[in-house]
């Protein structure tokens, strides 16, 4: 009995096609940043022209980007969330689906930012503080926090002040608390359950003097708000929240489905500046959403298409992937192994569907480099499908 397994860390040898390795995605699922966006100058234009303009004036702005299963929706929605990121006057947060209502919306978003940054925000705000009620002038939150280790500064002149002025910014006191409470070793983890909207027990809430239960869609509006207000009054310019997969709300029961889509109209209601939702969805659920809910479909009132792949998109993004690998003073053809003609034969079979063209064009690189072929041709192409 033969065993044919063969097990190895050798990498293919690209580099008679003038590339160090394979450019493509085994499984084509979106980068946490990608370094490319597929094309489409209608999309690209509609969201600078959405996120340029909540960044210029401050005022609210919302878009549904709509697209087929991979046509690149969370492709998109990544791509500009990895450039806003590198801004640091706004906070940007990513929800992978909405989940059972908007408390899950919620949830996701507060753990996108994670516990360092919440942390971190509450020591700005400390810092906020400190140069209003002392002689000390921290500049950041590390500096803060260096005061406050160093014994500079003592919580005690600093804390009750902070509650009070953050409850006034805020119109809720139980998320002032918790914020501050983020910077006590002994109830920083309470003060993010609770934040988080994980839940914590009674006897908890009670030592950070916190009265109310953040568990249901109403309280996470009401914090999601109040956590929006303070990032404005630290002087953040906006807080952008990307809703991937929003098609699953048609999953839930009709009145699970309006609650959710309600919760997402009261929270826009309530924010008319300093917020920018962007949210991907399949265009049939759009479609529906906007027949059926049209209180909430008119405070978006954007959408764009992501469309499938036309033969000019399709070799800009293979050009683009192949030069992420290639060597350089390579080949001047960028497109190559791959032939103009394979490539009308993948955007034929595959339909201008993105991820089928990258899962696609990974295994014919790869095949073609095994059995040691120059080109990429159409006769390879074929075999492969």
């Amino acid at each position: 009995m033969s065993n044919n397994f063969t097990i190895t860390d050798q990498q293919r040898d690209y580099s008679q096609y003038d590339l160090r390795g394979n450019p493509f995605p085994y499984s084509p699922v979106p980068a946490e940043n990608p370094e490319i966006f597929c094309g489409q100058d209608h999309v690209s234009e509609k969201i600078s022209s959405t996120v340029s303009s909540v960044l210029s004036t401050g005022k609210s702005k919302h878009l549904v980007v709509t697209g087929k299963y991979g046509n690149g929706k969370s492709h998109t929605l990544k791509y500009t969330r990895s450039l806003l990121r590198d801004r640091d006057d706004v906070v940007v947060g990513y929800v992978a689906q909405p989940g059972e209502g908007f408390l899950d919306i919620y949830h996701e978003f507060v753990y996108d930012l994670g516990f360092t940054h919440l942390q971190n925000l509450a020591y700005e705000f400390l810092a906020s503080i400190t140069q209003e009620c002392t002689d000390e002038s921290p500049a950041s939150a590390a500096a803060m926090r260096s005061l406050i280790d160093e014994g500079d500064v003592l919580l005690s002149e600093i804390i009750p002040e902070a509650i009070k002025q953050l409850s006034d910014i805020t119109k809720f006191a139980d998320f002032a608390r918790a914020i501050v409470h983020m910077i006590y070793e002994d109830t920083n983890l309470y003060a993010w359950q609770w934040l988080t909207a994980e839940g914590i027990r009674y006897e908890q809430r009670k030592e950070m003097e916190i009265h109310s239960a953040l568990d249901d869609d109403t309280m996470g509006v009401r914090a999601f708000t109040a956590l929006k207000n303070m990032l404005l009054e630290l002087g953040y310019t906006a807080v952008f929240v990307f809703v991937d997969e929003f098609e699953s709300i048609a999953r839930l029961s009709p009145k699970n489905e309006q609650a959710t889509l309600n919760s997402v109209r009261h929270l826009m209601d309530q924010n008319s500046s300093g917020l920018c939702l962007l949210f991907g969805c399949a265009p049939e659920v759009w479609q529906d959403v906007m027949s059926e809910y049209h209180a909430f479909s008119e405070r978006i009132g954007q959408e764009v298409t992501l469309k499938p792949l036309t033969s000019e998109h399709l070799s800009d993004l293979i050009a683009d992937y192949l030069s992420l690998e290639r060597v350089d003073g390579g080949a001047e053809e960028s497109l190559r192994p791959f032939t103009e003609e394979s490539l009308n034969l993948i955007l034929q079979r595959s339909q201008g569907n993105v991820r089928q063209i990258l899962a696609l064009c990974s295994r014919l690189l790869d095949d073609a480099a095994d059995a040691d072929y120059e080109t990429i041709s159409v006769d390879v192409v074929e075999e492969v499908i």
